[in-house]
């Protein structure tokens, strides 16, 4: 998922695509159109593809308005005043994340599909890029949240003439036109599902900020989960294995070219690490033992302060996280979460183990089924594992948290962005960040598979982040 737009990871370039037949009723709206054009930057949209399964027209109206509704329904909780609230840099206004998709649809399909379609303010361009430096000039990102205009009705507004238009153009794609465009709309709905993902843990984030700690939604609290049993560890032999995304189905671009890597024997643990192991680390010093930690991250430890994953308090003795439903009690079953990468791999060194590297994840992970807690059962927290799955030699592979792995992002070998602005989107970040793999709570299953790469830079911690660890099998 890259959950990113600039500073960390959640989107990339398409290159195939699959979809399910979804029923979903849709809503159509009307609105006055504004002969305001949109600039010629934005009318050359490049997307690499390769010959994959074809997808009914109607199979991808469906899955758009399934898409567009749920970012949506995500925002149901909202108050006027959460729209607008931008409390760090990295963190996007809900404002801002439903006009931005909005604005990918309008840039690279409409306006570059069709020579009538005008936008209903030029000005949105600059407003709501990103950081498509080939799409025109973009306003600066650190003050999204200063803009209390446009407001958040002429924002739902817009989306509303965005997907009026978009219903017309699917509806009216034939042949050739369709072959071309409809790639382009899958690489905006995996795009939005992205921005679905930051805009619950830009909320979160927020929501934290604000010292009366509100609540976004108030899912069932269920009790204490029992402890998860020991750590297990399963092994896998050495080899050369087929790494990278084979052509079926929707893929971003930064999962390919599938290429081969030779693996010495390692073995992965059955689970991920808990906030009960974690705790044990907090109380062997973890944060005060230099020796545990990479020099940068032991600066990084020393200048924030961190002596505990971000939104961890202690109070009368016990400790309290953010979640959902506001300020709970730390489960000490439940996956630890919100940690960066430098404490992902501190604690690996204190457990005496080390982070996979991403080769080793995947092909751990690629013959497994896809199913874990993901933003469809509507928990948006990780859960213990007894409520996720049965038991299983290697469990929460998918959903509950993004593993960090110790490989850096970088590019496939063989591997050439896409022309244009569309190119933008993954091979420009190819550097100073560390790939994830896996999927979160905030994750939709539709959009993860194992070969996902998302990827943050290392002192990164408001994305759902947690730890599974590796070792490597000697003699």
């Amino acid at each position: 998922m890259r959950a990113h737009d600039g500073g960390q990871s959640l989107e990339s370039c398409c290159i195939v695509f699959s979809v399910e037949s979804l029923d979903i009723e849709v809503e159509g709206h009307a609105q006055e159109e504004r002969t305001v054009p949109i600039t010629e930057s934005a009318h050359h949209a490049f997307v690499p593809s390769i010959p994959g399964e074809a997808i009914h027209q109607d199979t991808l109206l469906r899955r758009y308005h399934q898409v567009r509704q749920l970012t949506e329904r995500l925002c149901q909780p909202l108050v006027t005043e959460d729209y607008v609230i931008q409390a760090m840099p990295d963190v996007s206004p809900p404002k801002w994340h439903l006009a931005h998709t909005s604005w990918f649809f309008e840039t690279f399909v409409l306006a570059a599909a069709s020579q009538n379609y005008r936008s209903p303010h030029a000005a949105y361009a600059y407003l709501f890029n990103s950081y498509y430096v080939a799409a025109g000039e973009r306003h600066c990102r650190p003050k999204r949240g200063i803009l209390s205009r446009p407001t958040v009705e002429e924002v739902y507004r817009y989306r509303a003439y965005v997907d009026q238009h978009m219903t017309a153009l699917l509806e009216g794609l034939q042949g050739e036109a369709y072959e071309i465009w409809s790639p382009v709309v899958e690489l905006g709905l995996h795009h939005e599902q992205q921005h679905q993902e930051l805009l619950l843990t830009d909320v979160k984030y927020n929501f934290a900020c604000n010292p009366l700690r509100p609540a976004y939604a108030s899912p069932d609290i269920s009790p204490p989960a029992p402890a998860v049993g020991p750590l297990q560890w399963v092994s896998f032999p050495e080899g050369v294995y087929w790494i990278g995304h084979d052509g079926q189905g929707f893929a971003f671009d930064n999962e390919s070219p599938r290429h081969r890597c030779f693996l010495e024997p390692f073995q992965l643990a059955s689970r991920l690490i808990t906030n009960g192991e974690y705790l044990a680390f907090m109380a062997d010093g973890g944060y005060e033992r230099p020796e545990l930690w990479l020099s940068m991250g032991w600066d990084t430890v020393q200048r924030e302060g961190w002596k505990t994953p971000l939104y961890w308090e202690q109070r009368d003795g016990t400790w309290w996280t953010m979640t959902p439903a506001g300020m709970q009690p730390v489960q000490a079953a439940e996956p630890v979460c919100h940690v960066s990468y430098y404490e992902a791999d501190a604690y690996a060194r204190w457990a005496k183990a080390r982070l996979p590297t991403e080769v080793e994840w995947e092909v751990a992970a690629r013959p497994l089924p896809l199913r874990g807690n993901f933003v469809e059962r509507h928990i948006f927290h990780p859960a213990p594992l007894s409520q996720t799955e049965d038991p299983v030699p290697l469990a929460q592979m998918f959903g509950d948290v993004w593993e960090w792995t110790q490989s850096h992002y970088s590019p496939y070998p063989g591997y050439t962005a896409a022309p244009g602005a569309l190119g933008e989107y993954n091979g420009k970040f190819m550097a100073n960040q560390f790939v994830l793999r896996g999927g979160s709570c905030a994750t939709s299953v539709s959009h993860i598979r194992p070969t996902y790469r998302n990827f943050f830079p290392a002192e990164a911690r408001w994305q759902f982040m947690g730890i599974r660890l590796a070792r490597t099998i000697r003699g």
